[in-house]
């Protein structure tokens, strides 16, 4: 079959209509990101582009392509006896490398020749880049958001979550971000993506989303970690109806005592992110604050969570969020005594009621 070619446009509305997405690119540019749901299949990988870019520097560019060469056809074949000896022909692969240039055009190339209907990325993953990144602008304006507001620990992400379990449109950035969109919500042993990767699955879960129905979404700031939310995605949200929770101290610091258990499990974690405050809160409270954690008593841990939501949290939440939600002061209460489960259950039925799932 002949290889096709497709531009980078026409490939955003077209990715379900292939059997795989195959990365051509080395490792750690598949790493910082990559196509949803693409495989790597690295026609050279790190070490081997550095090796080949050096002799090509130090030595000459044909001497480099050859030894490319050699290098592309052993990695292809492998790629093949490994992935492809077993897919039927009907298989349509999509293929796509830094530019669309010689390293997804081998792959390409040798595939088409066994017999395989596939298609190339024309500009490759920088072109798709592109292309995302103004799809994002587009697709943000298209939805009727309703945002939940509340100060920390309410529990905005497990009604996020109840709303998803109720057949919800949601968008959790958060999870997106794998960060919990505070100083301390760094998860321990995950990583966060780059922001290629974030702004990535922020478009992959928008075209998912149906321009139809309300789509829910927390209140966030502009950074969520170390990553940003895309501004018309920010514009958006900031400009939605509101609805806003409330929940006694006493619960939301059990809430959160919950939801951060490794804080618990982990003191000395707990201590070093309290690290990033000093500046803020002064060495003296911070110090305090970090002696009662490692002292491993509840009711001390419980007392330093409260202290944070009453010193640090709460102080500037309603004026920001005031500021940065336009309909904030609009927006419908949901005041719940705590987040057990006849709680969420109400702020499901009172959701409900208003024809907004």
């Amino acid at each position: 079959m002949a290889l096709k070619k497709i531009s980078a446009e026409d490939a955003l509305s077209s990715l379900a209509n292939f059997s795989a997405i195959i990365d051509a690119r080395s490792e750690s540019e598949y790493a910082l990101d990559r196509l949803p749901g693409a495989l790597n299949w690295p026609t050279l990988n790190d070490k081997e582009r550095h090796d080949i870019g050096t002799l090509y520097v130090q030595t000459s560019a044909f001497e480099a392509k050859k030894r490319g060469a050699a290098v592309a056809a052993k990695n292809i074949a492998a790629h093949i006896e490994r992935e492809v000896i077993s897919l039927p022909k009907s298989w349509k692969p999509l293929v796509y490398c830094w530019r669309g240039g010689k390293r997804s055009g081998s792959l390409a190339l040798i595939l088409s020749e066994i017999g395989f209907d596939v298609t190339l990325i024309e500009g490759g993953y920088k072109a798709f880049r592109a292309a995302v990144v103004e799809d994002i602008a587009k697709l943000a304006t298209q939805f009727n958001y309703r945002v939940i507001c509340g100060p920390t620990g309410s529990g905005k992400t497990r009604l996020l979550q109840a709303l998803h379990r109720e057949g919800a449109q949601v968008l959790d950035l958060e999870a997106l971000a794998d960060h919990r969109s505070s100083v301390l919500g760094l998860i321990p042993g995950t990583e966060q993506p780059s922001q290629k990767q974030f702004d990535m699955r922020i478009w992959h879960a928008l075209r998912q989303l149906d321009p139809a129905r309300t789509v829910w979404a927390e209140s966030e700031s502009k950074k969520v970690g170390n990553v940003s939310i895309p501004d018309a995605l920010m514009q958006a949200l900031r400009a939605s109806p509101c609805a806003r929770v409330e929940m006694p101290v006493e619960e939301r610091v059990k809430l959160l005592l919950e939801d951060y258990d490794f804080f618990v499990k982990d003191p000395d974690y707990f201590c070093k992110r309290l690290d990033v405050l000093r500046d803020l809160r002064g060495h003296e409270l911070i110090n305090t604050w970090q002696e009662q954690i490692r002292s491993r008593d509840p009711q001390k841990l419980a007392y330093v969570v409260k202290e944070l939501l009453e010193l640090h949290y709460d102080p500037g939440y309603l004026s920001s969020t005031r500021r940065n939600f336009k309909q904030f002061d609009a927006s419908y209460l949901i005041a719940m005594e705590s987040i057990d489960t006849p709680a969420i259950s109400e702020f499901i039925s009172q959701i409900r009621q208003k024809n907004e799932i």
